[in-house]
């Protein structure tokens, strides 16, 4: 079969002879993939620009003992074409969209493995998947992942998507969900207000996601102009810090509900700046949510910033299945809007175009591209061609 396959830092390669995956696990499931996404981690392994999430020297994964070369993409939406003897809950012909973490379940799958350690880790032993000891991902070091034309996960990993919900569409599940699971694990109730600090994939996925979660006020501060029109687009109100001649903080708390602080603050952007204006532009009893994945490098913080108006400061972190769930329903009931999440997918190029027209093309374009989708086996790159750029403005 054909692929994009990762080698080693700036050592990534399209294939056309590859071996194609089959079943191994009576829990399994074959996947013909009709799209998988290029994240930003993937251009990191790409560009050889830390973090890599392969293991060190190309050594084996703990959990998976697989290595390099292996496929990457795990933004994967598809049709099962195979299901294992132990498959209930996902049948041949279903179209599902992929939960790509590896973690420590999934090691029953690869027989042979060096993980010597208890069953579960404390954290998957308390359902808290996303942050397993050993959790990494499909496409990026634990198993081969879906730019390929074929793909193969545990059933547990496929989540179904309704028929209602197009396929393109639907891939947009596992970026989105994790602005979703930022958003429900705040505990967001509806009618709340919301600042999204950074315009981002992350940042434009919290506005739908916010969406889907009835926020009635969604602001975004972004100084790039390419991202607030993108955010803009997508339906929310926008702040350009960078114009602020006098105190941005200031300036922000002028755009929430009563001028005293929104209800929610989401950082999606980890600078020392951002961190500060989400602490200070939450209301008294509000919630701020890290999102924003941050290096080995400490940032000045107070506090009592938090305790004298009895702020809670939390983290988040990836995914799990309910997400994906999350999601999908969200789109299935229209809380959120399909068109404008259709505003997300800028380019769609085939396989074989995927190098030039998808890594190399975005790595150069990264102001103006929000997601690239690759299509394995060819589904929809013309229409995409002419259409890809079409997003319904902001009501």
């Amino acid at each position: 079969m054909k692929g994009i396959v990762y080698y080693g830092p700036k050592d990534v390669r399209y294939e056309s002879n590859l071996e194609a995956p089959s079943i191994q696990h009576p829990d399994e499931v074959l996947v013909d993939v009709s799209y998988c996404g290029i994240c930003g981690s993937d251009l990191k392994e790409f560009s050889a620009d830390p973090p890599n999430f392969f293991q060190k020297d190309n050594a084996e994964n703990p959990l998976t003992g697989k290595k390099p070369p292996l496929c990457m993409g795990h933004e994967i939406a598809g049709t099962v074409v195979e299901v294992g003897d132990n498959v209930k809950d996902v049948k041949v012909g279903d179209q599902v969209v992929i939960d790509p973490s590896v973690h420590c379940v999934d090691k029953t799958r690869f027989p042979g493995t060096h993980f010597d350690v208890k069953e579960k880790c404390t954290q998957c032993a308390r359902g808290l998947t996303n942050i397993c000891e050993h959790s990494s991902l499909a496409g990026l070091g634990a198993q081969d992942g879906g730019l390929a034309e074929k793909f193969v996960c545990a059933s547990r990993h496929a989540v179904v998507v309704p028929k209602s919900i197009p396929l393109e569409i639907a891939c947009l599940a596992q970026p989105l969900a994790v602005s979703y699971h930022a958003v429900r694990i705040s505990h967001f109730k509806a009618g709340s207000s919301a600042l999204v600090l950074g315009g981002g994939a992350i940042g434009l996925a919290a506005i739908l996601c916010l969406q889907g979660f009835k926020a009635s006020n969604i602001v975004v501060s972004e100084p790039s102009k390419v991202r607030r029109d993108n955010a803009e687009k997508l339906g929310a109100k926008v702040f350009d810090p960078s114009a602020v001649d006098g105190d941005v903080l200031e300036e922000i708390m002028k755009l929430s509900p009563n001028g005293d602080g929104f209800d929610y603050t989401f950082d999606c952007s980890g600078l020392q700046v951002t961190l500060d204006t989400a602490i200070h532009a939450a209301a008294s009893n509000g919630t701020i949510v890290n999102v924003a994945i941050w290096g080995k490098k400490p940032v000045n913080f107070w506090p009592m910033d938090i305790t004298r108006s009895e702020k809670k400061l939390m983290g988040s972190m990836c995914y799990t299945r309910e997400d994906f769930e999350g999601v999908l329903d969200c789109f299935e009931k229209g809380d959120i809007d399909e068109e404008r999440a259709r505003g997300f997918i800028t380019t769609v190029v085939s396989l074989e175009n995927g190098m030039e027209g998808g890594f190399k093309h975005l790595m150069e374009n990264k102001d103006t591209e929000i997601k690239v989708l690759i299509t394995p086996n060819n589904h929809g790159e013309l229409e995409y061609s002419k259409n890809y750029t079409k997003v319904p403005e902001c009501d």
